[in-house]
């Protein structure tokens, strides 16, 4: 047994020791000095002047607004012969990526599969409706997010510059492929263009020619998809004087320029990306742009700090400031092919929309003339996105056949 002057030496030793304990330096919280890498499967090449670099930039944007970030991405997600966008985000995970971002509707189901199969990595699609609960294709998928920018009011004032400006009264889309999201966009652009038509210009809104052709992709594909260097050539010498780009490309622009520079009154307007006029500057009226990065943000810094979770999201403009990049998930770029008249015109439509107009109220009808929306009654979110059919008025191919 310990004496009872042992025991005092031990507590006295103890008491010396907490005290000791009690003032040292306390450490500090671990700080990982690797970065939060995240990594990008694109559908197009990352410098396309189009929906891949309208993406690929957003995520540029991430990188310089928050903090120890890191962007990987592999792009012409379908060129890469046997490899499918899935196995390609496969290989950014193996390069560090903690969060995968696919950027078409055309990896809807690579994206599943790989959100499903790697449950804790947080896996996003731009547009997209499996993660929308009311949506038609909802998946219970919880690390799945959605992201769709509501393009649907810069293609409504696109269509307003179009018609501000056509000389001719034609107007000619150059439309990818068909479905509901190119429906309601081309439509966007049509109800746009009929209201500026008939309540700026005071016109007869049957005297407005607006034409959709399809050329089967987001981009040519020889060989696969119509040419739309020459689809665009068709519409100019056949009388249409504003060719509306839906495509990634610049083909609308370039060809509005050749014949420009040749003596013909024609001009374009581009799609996606923001400094698309600087293409062929004078004959472009203007450009509806994409800005992922502040969503792109959001998801990011949620994912990072442990709160992402299952959600979809369709972001509208900052009206405010449509073309504040912080603010505005879309925006509309004029270009110096829109008069200084028509410029002033256009704004007093933008300060509508602001304002609360809704272009998307009956009374509509579809193509084949059924009804669409009944007078007075104002299309659901749902309406919209499924659009079946473009709109009466409008000439084009209202489905694949």
């Amino acid at each position: 047994m310990f004496s009872k002057r042992t025991w005092l030496a031990v507590s006295v030793l103890l008491v010396l020791a907490l005290v000791l304990s009690a003032c040292a330096p306390k450490a500090a919280p671990a700080s990982s000095s690797q970065p939060f890498t995240f990594g990008m499967v694109l559908v197009g090449p990352y410098n396309d002047s189009g929906w891949s670099e309208a993406t690929y930039d957003g995520g540029q944007y991430v990188v310089a607004n928050v903090p120890n970030t890191k962007m990987v991405y592999v792009d012409n997600g379908f060129s890469h012969q046997g490899v499918t966008p899935a196995q390609l985000a496969e290989q950014l995970v193996s390069q560090g990526a903690k969060l995968i971002i696919f950027n078409s509707d055309d990896f809807k189901d690579d994206s599943n599969t790989f959100a499903k199969a790697h449950p804790d990595i947080p896996t996003i699609m731009l547009s997209g409706d499996q993660a929308w609960k009311d949506g038609q294709a909802y998946l219970p998928i919880p690390n799945m997010v959605n992201i769709m920018g509501r393009m649907e009011y810069m293609k409504e004032i696109a269509g307003c510059a179009a018609a501000l400006t056509t000389q001719t009264g034609q107007i000619g889309y150059l439309g990818p492929l068909i479905n509901d999201e190119t429906r309601r966009l081309s439509s966007s652009a049509y109800l746009g263009a009929k209201y500026c038509w008939t309540n700026y210009l005071k016109k007869d809104p049957t005297q407005l020619k607006f034409k959709v052709t399809w050329i089967g992709y987001w981009f040519n594909e020889p060989g696969i998809t119509l040419d739309p260097t020459k689809v665009a050539d068709d519409f100019f010498s056949s009388g249409y004087d504003v060719v509306m780009s839906g495509i990634d490309t610049t083909e609308a622009l370039t060809e509005a320029k050749k014949l420009s520079d040749a003596g013909q009154k024609v001009w374009a307007v581009s799609y996606d990306y923001k400094n698309n006029c600087s293409t062929a500057t004078d004959v472009c009226l203007g450009v509806p742009y994409f800005n992922w990065g502040p969503g792109i943000e959001t998801a990011v810094k949620a994912a990072m700090g442990g709160t992402f979770t299952e959600s979809w999201t369709w972001n509208g403009p900052d009206w405010k400031n449509i073309n504040n990049p912080d603010t505005s998930a879309v925006g509309f770029a004029k270009g110096d092919g829109l008069s200084a008249a028509n410029s002033a015109t256009l704004d007093k439509f933008i300060a509508e929309l602001a304002g609360g107009l809704d272009l998307w109220k009956g009374p509509l009808n579809l193509q084949d003339s059924t009804v669409y929306l009944k007078d007075g009654e104002t299309a659901t979110d749902q309406q919209i996105w499924y659009l079946p059919q473009l709109l009466e008025g409008m000439d084009g191919q209202s489905v694949s056949k």
